[in-house]
């Protein structure tokens, strides 16, 4: 393992323009996007394991190149400009998905899954991968232990409107 470590030392002396640190960010990219894309492949949902990868890995290329763009600007320059419009992409991509189908909504979950993965991105991208991490668990949190929550209440719901009609004689008089 250490001589890895010294090889790709080595590499990124050697080659400088070759961003390793980006490389790494964006396989943690990609690890933390597919963590949650696989419970959502694994859910049937339309945004599943390949979407989520790549919304979460071009979510953190954009912030570095958001930031790379402001720190060779000539003159000032804002680093969160180009980040700004992943959410505001996002917000259109999410509002796509959520559908109507027989006078109910769907895609909800679906879309704030897209949104919060590019969130997600954006954190890894500005070098916040303690942050990443953590949303990532909590989102898994969310998404895994809270259907199970939903699928009983709406069990208890459904019992709670069955309504049973005696048929039979007369009993009034």
């Amino acid at each position: 393992m250490t001589g890895l470590a010294e090889w790709l030392s080595s590499l990124n002396a050697t080659y400088p323009e070759l961003r390793l640190d980006l490389l790494l960010r964006l396989l943690l990219a990609t690890v933390l996007g597919g963590a949650i894309g696989w419970e959502r492949q694994a859910s049937h949902k339309p945004a599943g394991l390949r979407t989520l990868i790549l919304i979460c890995m071009g979510a953190t290329l954009l912030t570095d190149l958001s930031i790379q763009a402001a720190a060779h600007a000539t003159g000032p320059a804002d680093p969160g400009r180009i980040a700004a419009q992943i959410v505001t992409g996002m917000g259109f991509l999410g509002a796509g998905t959520i559908l109507q189908s027989r006078g109910s909504i769907v895609g909800l979950t679906t879309a704030a899954t897209m949104w919060v993965v590019a969130a997600i991105g954006m954190a890894v991208g500005f070098g916040a991968t303690i942050e990443a991490a953590g949303t990532t668990f909590l989102v898994l949190m969310a998404l895994i232990p809270l259907r199970t929550l939903e699928v009983r209440a709406e069990a208890r719901r459904n019992r709670a409107d069955l309504r049973v009609t005696a048929v039979g004689e007369d009993l009034r008089e």
